[in-house]
């Protein structure tokens, strides 16, 4: 059995070159601290924080989506142009652990879509 002696595993995935599909998962579920980060973020009262960024969904309290031409629907926070978080610095604790591992299953499926269909920018569209 090897050991990594506690280093970092080597990351299998480059956020850069994927059109942030994680902040399309229609719950991105918020806890109190992330609402008072986001308050601080914007200088605002963590009920004004609370009633302009998030909602309630199912009993959690969950990220504002916006509309999205690729997925539908996106956080509230992504660029859509960029296609990168606007409140890197503030974003909530699940977005910081994401993936939570080495791989990204969706980046090894984007990565063999682009192989497959012969395009390094190819991003399969979600159909609705």
């Amino acid at each position: 059995m090897s050991s990594n002696n506690g280093a970092t595993p080597k990351l299998s995935y480059d956020c850069a070159k994927c059109p942030a599909y994680c902040c399309s998962y229609e719950t991105i579920g918020v806890n109190r601290r992330d609402v008072k980060r986001l308050a601080r973020h914007f200088d605002v009262d963590v009920e004004t924080a609370e009633r302009r960024f998030t909602k309630m969904k199912d009993g959690e309290r969950v990220l504002r989506h916006q509309k999205d031409a690729i997925y539908g629907s996106v956080c509230m926070f992504l660029d859509k142009k960029t296609r990168r978080c606007t409140i890197y610095e503030a974003r909530p604790a699940v977005c910081h652990e994401y993936p939570d591992r080495a791989r990204c299953g969706y980046y090894d499926f984007l990565r063999w879509e682009r192989t497959f269909q012969q395009d390094p920018e190819f991003v399969p569209l979600k159909k609705g």
